[in-house]
């Protein structure tokens, strides 16, 4: 537990270092929201990979895998889906260079558009952002159970997340994001090997679980395997973390070609995570990480690798949770200084008093998102749910400001509100509907629902004049 210990503190000094180091490049608005729009396509491959691998993947794809096998990754196909998608969309989000989602909202559709998207945002990226201290706090207590229990971990990352996302902005996430993403791909391709070799090798793994572990749909149905993708894909297609990176891009040119490397780095270390998990339920069927089954790869780490591979394995998925947690909770903070504080409370705020409102948000939502963590247990069921609202309130209305010409403000406004509402809602009201439409997961009625909304009420209605992303 010592080297553990060690190795989790070395970490979280060098990531301190890291977005200390960057303090000093940021002056302005722009330097603390889009890195200066400054960051070249390698670090950028990094900062997206960072951001989109955290909790989501480590510990809820990673339960999914646990129980399910390799049908776990219908979850990831969605992103890798979506990615092949978002190779088309990078230039003209880099050529928008804006600062957030609903920065191109209001410019695409109207005012009342870009609030409704801010209050999107604040819902989806705090839950993203609760899980993760969810993660790194069992990480905590897996390391030192005797000292830290899984809340007071809850704890302890939320101040770690604070303060490295509010020294330096996109900055410090991005170039923190560079040494945690080479970090965890080479750490886990190592690991893999290992513990399949531990488990008695791959013949032996297959013969320790169910022949469903090893199918396309597992013991899924095709129905809840396309909850799993859907939500994952869209979130993936409207994401504006992402669409920040890319606004934080030097030209379009990185914009495009950070996508290659992203999708290349996504499928390889979606894949590990969810073999390192399948390995590990043949490795730990029983105990207990069967009713923990979300801390199978950090268990893995600790009981199936030798002490230093174990040790940095378990602070790469640590520094993980760290940068997508960051990620995160930097993105919405950025909503509330640049869509509501700059936009209505002091339009004509000078950079310093910009900057000092920018770290305050971040420690506001940081605590919110540490109270949401709180009353979660499931993070497969947030991270469903979380994703959901973004899929079903925002990507329809985004893809259609870059690629649909005829959405209407009235369409916009529309789609999202329906989005949101049924998202939010669809627990309490699906007992309504009959057995076969109640049993099904939000993000199918709430898609259909959004999806209607904005093409009916877009033919209805007529054409904002604003500037359309496409032209």
């Amino acid at each position: 537990m010592n080297l553990y210990g060690v190795v989790v503190g070395l970490i979280v000094l060098s990531l301190l270092a890291v977005s200390l180091s960057r303090l000093g490049k940021v002056k302005t608005k722009a330097d603390y929201l889009v890195a200066g729009r400054s960051l070249p396509a390698f670090v950028l491959v990094f900062t997206l990979l960072s951001s989109w691998i955290g909790s989501g993947s480590l510990l809820g794809g990673a339960e999914n895998a646990y129980r399910h096998g390799f049908a776990a990754l219908w979850q990831g196909g969605g992103g890798w889906a979506g990615l092949l998608l978002i190779y088309f969309i990078a230039p003209r989000a880099r050529k928008f260079a804006q600062f957030t989602i609903p920065d191109l909202l209001e410019a695409r559709y109207n005012q009342t558009a870009r609030v409704l998207g801010v209050i999107a945002v604040l819902f989806t990226y705090t839950a993203i952002t609760s899980y993760q201290l969810i993660g790194g706090g069992d990480i905590l207590h897996l390391i030192f159970p005797d000292v830290v229990t899984p809340i007071m971990g809850r704890y302890i990352l939320a101040g770690f997340v604070i303060v490295f996302t509010a020294i330096a902005g996109m900055s410090s996430v991005a170039y923190m994001d560079v040494a945690i993403g080479m970090l965890t791909t080479v750490t886990m391709l190592v690991a893999l090997p290992l513990l399949a070799h531990s488990a008695g090798g791959w013949g032996a793994v297959h013969a320790a679980l169910p022949a469903t572990h090893f199918q396309v749909l597992g013991d899924l149905s095709g129905w809840q395997a396309l909850e799993l993708f859907l939500p994952t894909c869209l979130l993936m297609l409207g994401n504006q973390s992402m669409y920040q990176k890319f606004f934080s891009a030097k030209s379009e040119k990185d914009a495009r070609q950070a996508v290659v490397g992203w999708i290349i780095g996504t499928v390889i270390l979606e894949t590990i995570i969810v073999a390192i998990a399948v390995v590990g339920s043949a490795l730990f069927p029983t105990g207990e990480v069967h009713a923990r089954p979300r801390e199978i790869l950090a268990y893995s780490a600790l009981h199936g690798l030798p002490g230093i591979l174990g040790a940095v394995m378990m602070g790469a998925i640590f520094a993980k949770i760290i940068s997508t947690a960051n990620n995160y909770l930097f993105s919405p903070s950025t909503n509330l200084v640049n869509d509501v504080f700059i936009r209505y409370v002091r339009p004509g705020a000078k950079n310093k008093e910009i900057l000092l409102v920018s770290r305050g948000m971040v420690a506001l939502l940081g605590l919110w998102a540490l109270f949401q963590s709180l009353g979660t247990e499931s993070v497969l069921k947030k991270t469903l749910y979380a994703y959901t609202i973004y899929s079903a309130a925002l990507t329809p209305v985004i893809l259609a400001a870059f690629f649909w010409k005829r959405a209407t403000a009235a369409g916009a406004v529309a789609s999202i509100a329906a989005g949101t509402v049924i998202t939010v809602s669809w627990e309490r009201v699906s007992g309504w509907f009959p057995r076969v439409v109640a049993e099904r997961d939000a993000i199918l009625p709430a898609l259909l629902v959004s999806l209607l909304a904005l093409v009916i009420v877009s033919l209805f209605t007529k054409r904002h004049a604003g500037l359309v992303a496409t032209e």
